[in-house]
């Protein structure tokens, strides 16, 4: 009896050892500071000015830089410890964290970056992933996912991260805060590891839209100017259709901010795979088939020639560190890195015209003063080790909206905009090359209304197919209205149609369509 007893205690005692092995597997630790940093350190603004000079414009902030970044007596570890083990401290601080710190910033430390600064994932293989502070279940996006963390988490008012093909704007969407990407060659890459040149720009991140603008000003330079309201604010709606997160709910928050802000009459609507295709076509030289059998759309096409270019920068930046060092790579970075450069000269040519065509596309789509509002990305944050995030199809998916921007070489911020299925929502204003002042002012006036409007969208269960209906109707009272713009009279009549048979009690969709019959009376006529 007694032996029967303790084998009792025994098994009792191994199963509870189990559970508590268990729950320790499953409950993921959270470090104070969400494993965002590599390293910490300091580095302090010089004395104010005395007045009555104006004080420093970024006094009181703080920061903190991807490690890709050079900072005096440190090594630049690239997201490898290979990299960290071959690379001396360097010798001096790069440029762009000089310019904030004598702007009056205080640097805080080194964050954590995907493996060769290759990832969109933000977890890496070396280092434990940061967390990301909005949904902790959920990856924080890469490649500069430290950097996302530590401003999402409080504990940096700013940070600075590297961009290729979505590697700020990515992790700003996941994280649930902003991320702005310059325009490429406005910001200087001086001291800063190379990924792919001709995609590189250094970007930040911030939760407060005014810090974001003030370190905009003090690294872009530009010259004082009155501010303008946008003219045009494109909606592309084909993009909207593939995002995972239900395309009313997103585009009816811009649509009810630009009318409070600016009035109906700037929005316009565009289907952005036709317009690429259209004024795109040197895209059609690389146009090959999905599995399916499927042509590939223009945009996720363009996605496709981002990562070869990429790649092949990559190799041809790092060829020799790669063959001589033979580092220990995560699988999912290796793969990403081709044996051999196998872009031809004729083949870097093609990828270079159809940068400058979709430049061309963008700058004629926008001119000075005009918005694109896509999604940031097509898809809320993956699960932490989900299986779908180590496969090339997910790499191409998550950058491809990221690659209107990289390959035009355009600027784009990335905006919260509240939550679904608990996890961050983001949306992307897009201006034209150059127009980075105008995007950082148009974000200044627009977002507190985005938000205002976001909360107000969140409505609870038993009112949605009401607010659905509504939505949609308005949604197609606004393409009726971009059709009887353009003069086309019975697409106009038959949005009008829709909105009416969607919501009819609203007497401007009937005055509308009245309009566009008349309007057709006097074609005819």
């Amino acid at each position: 009896m007694a032996s029967s007893s303790a084998n009792l205690w025994v098994l009792l005692g191994l199963g509870v050892a189990g559970i508590l092995l268990m729950t320790k597997k499953l409950k993921r630790v959270v470090k104070a500071d969400f494993g965002a940093f590599i390293e910490r350190l300091q580095l302090l603004p010089p004395p104010q000015p005395a007045p009555p000079k104006a004080p420093h414009p970024l006094t009181a902030l703080s920061f903190a830089v991807s490690d890709v970044f050079d900072v005096e007596g440190f090594v630049t570890g690239f997201g490898n410890p290979d990299w960290s083990r071959t690379h001396e401290p360097a010798m001096r601080t790069c440029p762009v964290v000089a310019t904030l710190v004598d702007g009056g910033a205080t640097c805080i430390g080194k964050t954590v970056v995907d493996d060769m600064a290759l990832g969109v994932t933000g977890e890496n293989k070396h280092y434990d992933a940061p967390t990301n502070p909005a949904v902790p279940a959920r990856i924080p996006g890469g490649a500069s996912s430290g950097a996302a963390v530590a401003v999402a988490a409080k504990i940096a008012d700013f940070s600075l991260g590297v961009d290729t093909d979505g590697g700020v704007r990515l992790p700003a969407g996941y994280c649930g805060i902003l991320g702005f990407r310059p325009s490429h060659g406005t910001v200087s890459l001086s001291g800063v590891v190379p990924v792919s040149g001709v995609l590189d720009t250094i970007g930040w991140f911030a939760k407060d839209p005014s810090v974001l603008r003030r370190v905009g000003h003090v690294l872009l330079q530009v010259p004082y100017a009155s501010q303008r309201n946008p003219r045009s604010i494109v909606i592309a709606d084909d993009c909207f259709q593939l995002s995972k997160v239900p395309a009313d709910r997103m585009t009816q928050v811009v649509i009810k901010s630009i009318e409070k802000l600016y009035g109906r009459q700037v929005l316009r609507h565009e289907n952005l795979s036709d317009y690429i295709k259209l004024k795109v076509p040197s895209l059609h030289t690389f146009n090959v088939m999905q599995a399916n059998g499927e042509r590939k759309s223009p945009i996720r096409l363009l996605a496709n020639v981002m990562q070869m270019l990429k790649s092949h920068e990559f190799r041809q930046n790092h060829n020799e560190w790669i063959n001589s060092v033979k580092p220990t790579l995560d699988p999912v970075i290796s793969a990403q890195i081709p044996e051999v450069l196998h872009l031809t000269d004729t083949d870097i040519e093609k990828c270079q015209t159809i940068r400058s065509e979709l430049r061309a596309a963008i700058n004629s789509l926008l001119k000075d003063d005009g918005i694109l509002v896509i999604p940031t990305s097509f898809d809320l944050p993956p699960k932490l080790n989900a299986k779908e995030i180590y496969s090339e199809e997910y790499l191409i998916r998550a950058t491809t909206l990221s690659s209107l921007a990289s390959m035009s070489g355009c600027c784009q911020v990335a905006v919260p905009l509240g939550v679904h299925e608990k996890c961050p929502v983001s949306l992307s204003l897009l201006a034209r090359h150059g127009g980075d002042r105008f995007l950082l002012d148009t974000l200044q006036t627009m977002y507190a209304s985005l938000q205002e409007h976001a909360d107000t969208t969140a409505t609870p269960k038993s009112s949605n197919k009401a607010m659905t209906n509504e939505s949609s109707a308005d949604m197609a009272k606004e393409k009726g209205n971009q059709a009887f713009k353009d003069k086309q009279w019975q697409r106009a009549i038959g949005f009008y149609t829709e909105a009416i048979k969607l919501n009819g009690s609203t007497a401007t969709y009937y005055s509308n369509r009245a309009a566009a019959y008349l309007e057709i009376g006097r074609y005819l006529s």
